[in-house]
């Protein structure tokens, strides 16, 4: 069983989820990701930082969102440590429910063309293709989705 909740994302277990996160995106893509999100960034009102934990109560995965507008929230540094399956699927559900709480509606994300797992994740999980956003605009290697929040 998975839980999500929020948490602080200066906690050691928030800190040694981005680290494996890092590591792991700059093994795939050459770059770990740490430019375009800060921790400084969860500081709003509309920015969401949450851990799921397994049942023994360890951190396996971290997400986050925050506001790229009125209507639409970023999902940032969403990474399971496949320790157990469903955790990146309960990140994001949470994550989802949590920004339509939060008034938005709709979510916008970047990955990486090589990052085949998480291209297919997102996918599947009924994000659609869009144009390069923001500091994406230009990069090749970047690819965005989108998904409008339905009740």
């Amino acid at each position: 069983m998975i839980t999500v909740e929020k948490s602080d994302p200066f906690s050691p277990d928030s800190c040694s989820l981005v680290e494996k996160l890092s590591a792991e995106l700059a093994a795939i893509t050459g770059d770990s990701g740490k430019s375009n999100f800060t921790i400084d960034s969860m500081d709003g009102d509309r920015s969401l930082w949450v851990l799921a934990r397994n049942e023994k109560g360890d951190a396996t995965g971290c997400g986050a969102i925050r506001p790229l507008t009125e209507n639409i929230a970023e999902l940032k540094r969403m990474f399971s440590d496949r320790s157990a399956p469903g955790v990146g699927k309960a990140l994001l559900n949470f994550l989802e429910t949590s920004a339509k709480n939060m008034g938005y509606t709709e979510i916008w994300l970047e990955t990486r063309h090589v990052n085949h797992k998480a291209v297919n994740f997102y996918k599947n999980n009924g994000y659609v293709l869009i144009e390069n956003y923001g500091p994406y605009i230009g990069r090749n290697e970047a690819v965005c989705f989108s998904k409008i929040l339905r009740d």
